[in-house]
This record gives structure tokens, C-alpha cells and sequence, in this order.
């Protein structure tokens, strides 16, 4: 009876948002895998504070998914890891827009750290440039360089799929 008083009103924040906050987690990451462990410490480190935090909780956790998902890139930077490709499971119905949403979510993982987490917070969490400098502690020039420059990056790495699809590509060879 004690825990529950204690992590009071955590129960009704995951049940509401979590989804929500793995869908983050997972773009930010990769992999649902990886974003289910990411919003678990995000989580554990919520309950660890869970006194200090006043007011929006949510914010808080979103901040923390953050910071982890940027301490995990530059982790990677020093310590690269070998990544598998994992064939998602068939369905019946709606698998190119699956194909289409792995596709994207890959190249979002080939943009730098910072580029990702702007482009994740800018056009997927869908906040504000000036929300997203304050979330990723920068300014806002900054977030709109990041978002720019991402945003090329990502029609750079998408520009031959429709090439692909119309056969154009094989034609000039």
C-alpha cells in the first residue's frame, strides 16, 4: 500500500502515454526492442526521482528519453555495435506501408544523433523549434539548422526510391 502512494498518479501516466512514449522511444532508437529498454530506464529513473519532480511528469520522461537515447549514440560513437537485420513478421494486409515505415525509420538512423532527435521532435512529437531547442538544450537557430540540414539528408537517402519502383534505375546501366 505504501509503493502505491508513493508512485501515485505513475500508473495512470504510462496506461495514457505510454505508447505514445515508445513510439519515441523506438524512432529515437531503431528498434522496439531498443526503445522498449529505453522507456523502461526512463521510467526507472522517473520512479528514482519521482519526489523531486513537480509538475509535468511527462516532460520530464520525454526529457530523459532524450538524454538517454543521446547518451546511448555517443556510447556507440566510442564502442560501435553490429547491427542484424530483423525481418518483421508477414501480414495480410498494409505490408508496404510497413516496408515504407522500416525503410524511413532506417534512414532516420543514418542521419547524426542530433539530427535524428530534432527531426523526431520537430515533425514526429510535432513541437515547436523553440520547444525542441528547450528540450534538447540548444537554441533554436540550432534546431532549425539540424531540422534543415536532417530533412536534405533524408530526401538524399530516399531520392532513388522512386527510381526503384518505376525500374528507372536499371535502365542506365
Amino acid at each position: 500500500m505504501r509503493r502505491k502512494k508513493r508512485f501515485e498518479g505513475l500508473d495512470v501516466l504510462v496506461a495514457e502515454r505510454g505508447q505514445a512514449l515508445l513510439a519515441t522511444a523506438v524512432l529515437l532508437t531503431g528498434s522496439r526492442v531498443a526503445g522498449e529498454d529505453l522507456v523502461q530506464a526512463a521510467l526507472e529513473r522517473l520512479m528514482r526521482n519521482w519526489n523531486r519532480v513537480h509538475g509535468d511528469r511527462e516532460g520530464y520522461l520525454r526529457r530523459t528519453l532524450y538524454h538517454l537515447a543521446v547518451d546511448r549514440w555517443r556510447l556507440r560513437r566510442r564502442r560501435p555495435e553490429v547491427l542484424t537485420v530483423v525481418e518483421p513478421p508477414s501480414q495480410a494486409d498494409g505490408t508496404d506501408a510497413l516496408h515504407l515505415r522500416q525503410a524511413l525509420v532506417q534512414a532516420l538512423a543514418m542521419l547524426p544523433p542530433r539530427q535524428r532527435a530534432v527531426l523526431v521532435l520537430r515533425y514526429w512529437e510535432q513541437l515547436s523549434e523553440a520547444e525542441a531547442a528547450e528540450l534538447l538544450g540548444c537554441s533554436v537557430g540550432t534546431v532549425k539548422s539540424s531540422a534543415s540540414r536532417g530533412l536534405a539528408r533524408l530526401r538524399e537517402l530516399t531520392a532513388g526510391w522512386a527510381l526503384e519502383e518505376t525500374g528507372v534505375r536499371g535502365a542506365g546501366r
